[in-house]
């Protein structure tokens, strides 16, 4: 298994790059939402309209300050809302606006664009067994790394 996992290694270096390639051309051709920004609007959408930030630091397992930061900067670019939390005054939820929908449908088409042309020679079973493995192999990732409910993906940034 050595020399499987060494390979392993390697194949997933190169996935890391090429998913860093598409979440820069991503950006770079649709900057509606910023870099870097995609998956924080994917999860707040998720959640729905009564969504908390503490709720989405869980969901993200990041540091209350870096969803905090994010927030703010796709409140500034007019993609996610604040609203008035009526059981608690302190508190508001987040809310994606129409034009976050928009730029999320957007993203969500040029993404299926790029995976289609990518995936334009792969058979429908060799398409639904690399998700399904992928699927498997982050579990098992999560399951060996010990993770839990207080673990954070800070270091993993």
């Amino acid at each position: 298994m050595e020399s499987g996992a060494s390979e392993l290694g390697l194949r997933l270096y190169d996935l890391v790059r090429s998913v860093r390639l598409l979440k820069q051309r991503r950006a770079d051709e649709r900057p509606a939402i910023p870099a870097g920004m995609l998956g924080m609007l994917v999860q707040i959408d998720q959640l729905s309209s009564d969504c908390h930030a503490r709720d989405l630091a869980d969901r993200t397992r990041l540091d209350a300050s870096t969803v905090s930061r994010s927030v703010a900067a796709l409140v500034a670019h007019g993609l996610v809302e604040r609203r008035p939390d009526p059981t608690d005054r302190r508190a508001t939820f987040l809310a994606v606006t129409p034009a976050g929908r928009a730029a999320l449908a957007d993203s969500h088409r040029w993404y299926g664009e790029v995976l289609e042309r990518a995936l334009a020679d792969w058979t429908p079973d060799e398409v639904a067994a690399l998700s399904a493995a992928l699927g498997r192999f982050t579990g098992d990732i999560e399951v060996a790394l010990g993770n839990n409910d207080n673990d954070n993906l800070e270091a993993a940034r």
